[in-house]
């Protein structure tokens, strides 16, 4: 396992290798682009594969920040309501809209179905720069605020 040891907080940085691993195991995240300055946070079911998150999307401001080859922000993460403990991994890439034919070829079988109805036409591919993640060690609740 690719992490550092845990500190006095709860918090156990991840490695970049189990950033990916964990990425690859989730199906469901969520991509921050910036509009007009303000961040703006969308939910999409992607797939993590050849080390880029791959989604679909169609006419709005995801694909526009494709287009545009603007950098993002994309999120995924699993917690544990019982223990209090999860994990969570953050990559910063740019966007780009999948537009070459063998690129689409591909990508058309790719296991990525919204679940939100409407039309999602346009393939987006998040190659990241960097990943960071934490995960949230179990037994480190803070104690409660009353007597």
């Amino acid at each position: 396992m690719d992490t550092t040891h845990g500190d006095e907080t709860g918090f156990e940085a991840l490695g970049e290798q189990e950033c990916l691993e964990l990425l690859s195991l989730e199906t469901f995240g969520r991509v921050a682009v910036t509009v007009g300055g303000i961040p703006a946070v969308f939910p999409v079911n992607y797939h993590f594969v050849d080390g880029a998150i791959h989604f679909r999307t169609g006419e709005g401001i995801k694909l526009a920040a494709a287009t545009r080859h603007a950098v993002v922000a994309f999120q995924v993460d699993d917690i544990d309501r019982v223990y209090h403990a999860g994990w969570s991994v953050l990559a910063v890439g740019t966007a780009e809209e999948l537009k070459e034919s063998v690129d689409l070829t591909w990508a058309v079988e790719l296991p990525l179905r919204a679940w939100a109805p409407g039309v999602r036409e346009h393939f987006v591919r998040i190659l990241p720069d960097f990943v960071s993640g934490r995960r949230i060690i179990p037994g480190h609740d803070e104690s409660p605020p009353w007597p």
